[in-house]
């Protein structure tokens, strides 16, 4: 009974340390400037930083991005000019240059000339083109920046989850080294002892699951920052020394005003759909070409010419005219599409800030109450038990109520930081969740309490970011 009464009280310091490790008012009592250093968290920057130097997508929107500003000086060229050779001769007996004066070699240069005002209408549009590759360049790096968070706090949130099952796996070993005891000495029953050996067998599937899912993040980030899949990522930092904090609709509206690729992008399209129905309807104006030669006649004195042309738009109603409609009809849709993108983007931000303070509100009462009480449940529960008031599953039940509880608040913190990297990415689809393999499900005991659940996703405009950090909204192309 001695080594029994041993094991029982052995328990008790684990429950100490955990609970350290939990402590309720630990982040919330932090001082405003430990807080903000937190915040900058050395290794999630230097992961960030890495994929802006190596990822092979942003190299790519840059690249394009130079090639649209090569665009410009190409349309606001000259069209090529001309150059004629010829050759007029008198009959088909010989060369009669120099014999007769009809006959002469010829040498002619024309250039076409736009009407005035047409090439700088073009310049405009392309310039316009190539500030909205820009914008798709800053839509990758908004992208990959929340990938990379994403990813990192799920990371956190999986190691985190681990713990945890760390700390159930030894609970549950020294329930199984109690029960076996008792059940030697005829005080225990065989079941009691088979959900103990039970419970151990879920806890190494649980860590299966996690484990598989930390290589698939490890993998995400190495190679949203180029390098390979097997290269390790060693975290200090936990996921409940940073809590998002809530901002006003007002701030994050104005922001997205500025900042939004996908709203500067749609204005973009706006300019540049008015600057194209200004070169349609200058398009109504005929064009030029100059041209002169000269005709060498060997002996004789050379004859030039000079000439000037001009097109004639004798099919205006079918063509000039109607591009004129067209683009009219495009700055319209252009102008409907911009103003559906605000109108989606303030519905986000708005659906975000209220998940926000929900999750933020969640978090308050799984500080301030709920893995208080969990953990004084288990604890008066162990206590029952030593006194014999009580069977001693009844108090591992508790553990995993407690445990359970642990997970929900991960879950939770988890949950508000995906919606704070939807707010900061500008992100038009449904908030990606940030998940993990939930401790709080039946099979890995009794007990427990909401806040695991991911987030449902919502009808998206654009493409959707998955929980690991795969891929991200798309911009429309103009």
């Amino acid at each position: 009974m001695r080594r029994f009464a041993r094991l029982a009280l052995g328990l008790i310091p684990v429950v100490g340390w955990a609970q350290t490790q939990a402590s309720p008012t630990a982040s919330a009592s932090l001082p405003a400037n430990l807080q903000a250093a937190q915040t900058e968290d050395p290794l999630l920057k230097s992961l960030i930083q890495e994929t802006l130097d190596r990822n092979p997508d942003l190299a790519k929107a840059k690249s394009l991005v130079e090639a649209e500003k090569e665009r410009v000086p190409q349309s606001k060229a000259l069209p090529d000019p001309s150059l004629t050779l010829g050759l007029q001769n008198d009959g088909f007996k010989g060369i009669q240059v120099g014999k007769m004066e009809t006959s002469y070699y010829q040498v002619m240069l024309t250039q076409p000339l736009y009407w005035p005002g047409k090439r700088s209408l073009r310049g405009e549009i392309s310039s316009l083109g190539a500030e909205a590759s820009k914008l798709t360049e800053d839509r990758t790096r908004l992208t990959l920046i929340a990938d990379v968070k994403r990813a990192y706090f799920g990371l956190l949130l999986v190691r985190g989850q681990m713990e945890l099952l760390d700390q159930q796996a030894l609970f549950w070993q020294k329930a199984s080294d109690i029960t076996k005891l008792r059940y030697e000495v005829g005080q225990g029953s065989q079941a009691d002892l088979l959900r103990a050996q039970l419970e151990q067998n879920r806890i190494r599937q649980a860590r299966i699951s996690l484990r598989s899912e930390e290589q698939v993040l490890q993998a995400t980030l190495n190679r949203l920052r180029g390098l390979s899949s097997e290269e390790p990522i060693p975290t200090t930092a936990r996921l409940e020394d940073v809590l998002p904090e809530a901002s006003p609709v007002e701030i994050w509206t104005s922001r997205a005003e500025k900042e939004s690729p996908e709203l500067q992008a749609a204005r973009l399209g706006i300019k540049q759909a008015e600057r194209s129905l200004d070169l349609a309807k200058r398009d109504r104006y005929p064009d030029f070409a100059v041209s002169a030669g000269i005709m060498p006649r060997g002996g004789l004195d050379p004859m030039w010419q000079v000439g000037f042309s001009v097109s004639l738009p004798v099919w205006s109603k079918q063509k000039q005219q109607r591009a004129v409609s067209e683009q009219e009809l495009r700055r319209r849709a252009q102008g409907s599409d911009a103003e559906s993108i605000r109108i989606l983007l303030n519905q986000r931000i708005h659906e975000r800030s209220a998940q926000l303070e929900a999750a933020l509100d969640t978090l308050r009462l799984y500080r301030e109450g709920l893995l208080v009480q969990s953990e004084s449940s288990f604890q008066a529960n162990l206590a029952q038990y030593e006194t014999g008031r009580a069977p001693f599953l009844s108090a591992l039940e508790a553990l995993n109520g407690w445990i359970s509880d642990r997970g929900g608040f991960l879950q939770t913190l988890a949950q508000a930081q995906a919606l704070q990297i939807a707010q900061e990415e500008f992100n038009l689809a449904g908030t990606p969740a940030i998940t993990a393999q939930s401790l709080s499900s039946g099979s890995m005991g009794m007990g427990g309490s909401p806040g695991g659940s991911a987030m449902p996703s919502s009808p998206a405009k654009s493409g959707t970011t998955s929980a690991k950090g795969e891929g991200g909204p798309a911009m429309k192309s103009m």
